[in-house]
C-alpha cells in the first residue's frame, strides 16, 4: 500500500540531513542555493513574502537636473520602448532558465549531489518542453482572469449598473463578493495545478521524455484511484509551507538587519561622497543607482536563498517520496534493487573426509 503524505515527511527529513550535512559540503549548498532560486523553489517555503524598502533618493531638494525636465516626453519613447521590450525578453529568458532548473533540481535531490553544468546540457528538452507548459498556462491564466473580469464587467454595463452605481449599490456589492470569490478560487485552482506540475508532472517528464500533457493524463489517472491520498498530500503541504515560511521569516528578519548594518553603512558614505563631490541627481547618477541597487537586491535573494537551502531540498525530497510509492519509474531510481553477482552463488563446498579410526 502506498505510503501516505504523513509517512512521507520522515523519510524527506532524513535524505536532506544526509544530502546536506553527510558530508557537508559548501560548495553543493552554493550550488543548490543558486539553482533553488532559479527553480523557484524558495515559493514553496523557503520564501517569507518579506518585502524590502526601496532607497530614498534624498531630500525634496534633490530633484532631477533642469535638462531631464525640460526635455519633450518623446524624446524618451524609444529608451521607454527598448526598456519594455528587454524587460520582455529577461522575463522570457528567466521562465526558460527556471524551467531547465526545476529539472536540475530533481536531479539534484535524487542523486544527492548537484551538478548545474551537467544538468543543463542533459536537460534542454526537458526544459524546453516545461517551458512551452508554463506559457501555455500563462496564457490560459489571462484568459481566465479576462472572463472573469470582463464578463461581471460587461454585464454591469448592459443593465446600467455601472452608469448610475448610487441606485444599484445592493446588486453592485452582492456581485463583487461573488466576483471576489470566484477571483479567489480561480487563483487556488492555478496555485494547485502549479504544485501538482512540479511535484508530480515534473517527475514523469524527466523520467519518461514525455511532455506536460501527457504526463498530466497519467496524474489525473494516478489522482482519480487515489483521490484522498493527494488531497491529503496538498493539505499537509499547505500546513509545512506555512511552518517552514514561519520560520524562515523569523531567520530572516535576523539575517536582514545583520544585512542592513553594513549595507546601510555603505550607502550612507556613498551619498555622502557624492554630495561632497558635487554630483546630483541626472540619468547617469539614477542609471548607477538602479545599477547598484539590483546587483544588492540579487545578492540579498542569494544570501536568502543558502539560508533556506534545507527547505530548497526538504520540499522536492518530500514530494519524491511521496510519489515514488506510487509512479514505479522513480522508486525504482529512489530504491535501486541490490546488484547480484554475475558468477551466481558460490559453489557449495565438499564436506571434509572422515577421520581415520585407529
Amino acid at each position: 500500500m502506498p505510503i501516505s503524505a504523513l509517512d512521507a515527511i520522515s523519510p524527506a527529513f532524513d535524505h536532506a540531513k544526509q544530502q546536506l550535512l553527510k558530508p557537508f559540503r559548501m560548495g553543493q549548498w552554493a550550488r543548490l542555493a543558486l539553482v533553488g532560486l532559479l527553480a523557484g523553489e524558495l515559493s514553496s517555503g523557503g520564501g517569507c513574502g518579506t518585502r524590502f524598502p526601496l532607497p530614498h533618493a534624498g531630500g525634496t531638494h534633490h530633484i532631477p537636473a533642469p535638462g531631464l525636465i525640460a526635455a519633450h516626453p518623446l524624446l524618451f519613447a524609444p529608451a521607454i520602448a527598448a526598456l519594455v521590450v528587454l524587460g520582455l525578453l529577461l522575463v522570457v529568458l528567466f521562465v526558460y532558465i527556471n524551467s531547465v532548473m526545476r529539472f536540475i533540481l530533481f536531479d539534484s535531490v535524487v542523486e544527492k549531489r548537484c551538478r548545474i553544468r551537467q544538468g543543463w546540457g542533459r536537460r534542454q528538452e526537458a526544459g524546453w518542453r516545461y517551458f512551452g507548459w508554463q506559457v501555455l498556462l500563462f496564457l490560459a491564466s489571462l484568459v481566465g482572469l479576462t472572463i472573469l473580469v470582463g464578463v461581471p464587467a460587461a454585464l454591469g454595463l448592459a443593465l446600467g449598473w455601472l452608469q448610475k452605481p448610487g441606485e444599484h449599490v445592493l446588486a453592485l456589492v452582492l456581485g463583487g463578493i461573488l466576483v471576489f470569490f470566484l477571483f479567489c478560487g480561480f487563483v487556488v485552482c492555478l496555485g494547485v495545478v502549479a504544485v501538482l506540475t512540479k511535484d508530480f508532472v515534473v517527475p514523469q517528464m524527466a523520467m519518461e521524455d514525455i511532455g506536460a500533457i501527457e504526463a498530466w493524463r497519467r496524474l489525473l489517472s494516478m489522482m482519480s484511484r487515489e483521490k484522498g491520498g493527494y488531497a491529503g498530500y496538498l493539505a499537509l503541504k499547505v500546513a509545512l509551507a506555512v511552518g517552514a515560511a514561519v520560520i524562515m521569516s523569523m531567520v530572516t528578519v535576523v539575517v536582514f538587519l545583520l544585512i542592513l548594518i553594513p549595507v546601510g553603512g555603505i550607502g550612507v558614505v556613498a551619498v555622502l561622497g557624492g554630495k561632497a563631490a558635487g554630483l546630483t541627481w541626472n540619468l547617469y547618477t539614477i542609471t548607477l543607482a538602479v545599477v547598484v541597487g539590483s546587483v544588492l537586491a540579487v545578492a540579498i535573494l542569494y544570501v536568502f536563498s543558502l539560508i533556506s537551502v534545507p527547505v530548497i531540498v526538504f520540499f522536492p525530497a518530500y514530494s519524491i517520496y511521496f510519489f515514488a510509492a506510487r509512479y514505479p519509474p522513480l522508486a525504482a531510481v529512489l530504491y535501486p534493487a541490490p546488484l547480484l553477482s554475475p558468477q551466481g552463488p558460490p559453489p557449495p563446498q565438499p564436506s571434509p573426509p572422515p577421520l581415520p579410526i585407529g
